[in-house]
């Protein structure tokens, strides 16, 4: 006989836990969003800045070395915020994939036997 409390309660596990999954997703987007959003007003705000030290110099040779010193500050930052932002989508992948090993695991073992 089929026990519909038992059913039940599985449902409402399963329905947890898929919640929760998608709330660790939109939470890990959420977080890349902001980050993205961080990263672009401080890339402006340091291109603003840059434009009024341009504006300042006197001669084409302190031009250059400013232009140059932004220009490797620039491309670090880029780099380093390439990696960060990197990171966050592995994270968000591993937080998506998560309630699938289980059932990949098995079928993994299905396959091998």
């Amino acid at each position: 006989m089929y026990n519909f409390e038992e059913a039940s309660l599985k449902g409402k596990e399963a329905m947890d836990a898929m919640l929760k999954t998608y709330s660790d997703i939109t939470k890990g987007f959420q977080g890349i969003a902001a980050e993205a959003a961080d990263y672009s007003k401080k890339s402006f705000q340091d291109g603003v800045a840059h434009m009024e030290a341009l504006a300042g110099t006197r001669s084409i040779e302190a031009a250059m070395e400013l232009q140059t010193s932004f220009l490797k500050s620039s491309y670090e930052g880029f780099v380093a915020q390439s990696t960060k932002m990197s990171e966050m989508y592995a994270d968000l992948a591993k937080t998506a994939y998560k309630p699938y090993e289980g059932a990949v695991a098995k079928a993994e073992e299905y396959v091998a036997a």
